[in-house]
């Protein structure tokens, strides 16, 4: 009997043992099905954090194209460049003056203050020696144009800039300490300059002289606009006829002729911007010059 109990005894503890084994072995097998659960929990939000990037990035690149991202940049560019924001006249000319050089004075005139406050502005900035040549070619050109306009608008209606009493000597405009006129612009600043395309860039309110160009002049874009100007003179038929053999030009090639032989003869700048071939020894003469207004 004895041994009897003590052998019940002895299966009882080794059942105790074996279900202590389980119990300790069962949990080292919920581990690995955490960790497993934990890595694909893991490589699901990977997944979703390098599809984010994709999604937001493509609105951005097709509603911003290249060419809007380049014009911005240029647009930058060209601002952080001028040494005079002319943008207010550049206004102004965008919405009183055609492709053709008309300029519609009469609503002009509406928008007289909008070109005193321009003329005003400048006179906050006057050209220094810190300035490019582009700088104060562009403050000078534009200032001249805009006070020419200014000076049709204060005695509107008029058939004729001529209408006025010395138009050109009245010294209406100033800039900083100092009151200018017109004739002392052009002469004795702008043609001290050595650009003798400034005659095709500065208007005089005729219809015999350049048109008024429907924007601002630029310093950043300057040549071009200067280039332009010169060749659109050079070949608008109301203004300059010219063949190989046979030139009516512009009075402003007569009155105006040791600015435009600075670098050779008469000829030889006509033929830089003219698309006709034009001899040396051609005939040369000169049309009235029409000084009604150019409205």
């Amino acid at each position: 009997m004895r041994y009897l109990i003590i052998l019940v005894f002895a299966l009882i503890l080794s059942s105790c043992s074996s279900t202590k084994k389980i119990v300790e072995n069962a949990p080292k097998e919920e581990p690995k099905e955490v960790v497993e659960v934990e890595a694909e929990v893991k490589t699901e939000t990977i997944s979703q954090a390098e599809e984010v990037p994709v999604i937001t990035k493509v609105p951005v690149e097709v509603e911003v194209t290249p060419e809007v991202k380049e014009t911005t940049i240029q647009e930058t560019i060209i601002a952080s460049t001028e040494a005079f924001n002319h943008n207010e006249w550049n206004k102004l000319l965008a919405q009183h003056v055609s492709d053709a050089g008309n300029v519609d004075y009469k609503n002009f005139k509406s928008s007289r203050k909008a070109i005193t406050n321009y003329i005003t502005s400048l006179g906050t900035s006057i050209p220094n020696d810190t300035w490019k040549k582009e700088d104060k070619l562009v403050y000078w050109i534009n200032a001249y144009n805009a006070m020419t306009v200014d000076l049709i608008l204060r005695n509107y209606p008029l058939q004729s800039i001529k209408d006025i009493k010395d138009p050109w000597e009245q010294r209406l405009w100033k800039l900083g300490d100092k009151w200018y006129n017109l004739e002392e612009i052009e002469h004795q600043i702008l043609r001290k300059m050595d650009e003798p395309r400034i005659h095709f860039a500065i208007v005089c309110a005729s219809f015999s002289c350049p048109k008024l160009q429907n924007e601002a002049f630029t310093a950043s874009n300057l040549e071009v606009q200067l280039t332009n100007a010169t060749k659109e003179f050079l070949s608008d038929k109301n203004r300059n006829d010219i063949s190989e053999n046979n030139l009516k030009l512009s009075k402003i090639f007569k009155w105006f002729k040791k600015d435009f032989e600075q670098n050779g003869s008469l000829i030889d700048f006509l033929n830089k911007y003219s698309d006709i071939s034009i001899s040396e020894k051609t005939n040369k003469s000169y049309l009235d010059y029409n000084w009604d207004l150019n409205d």
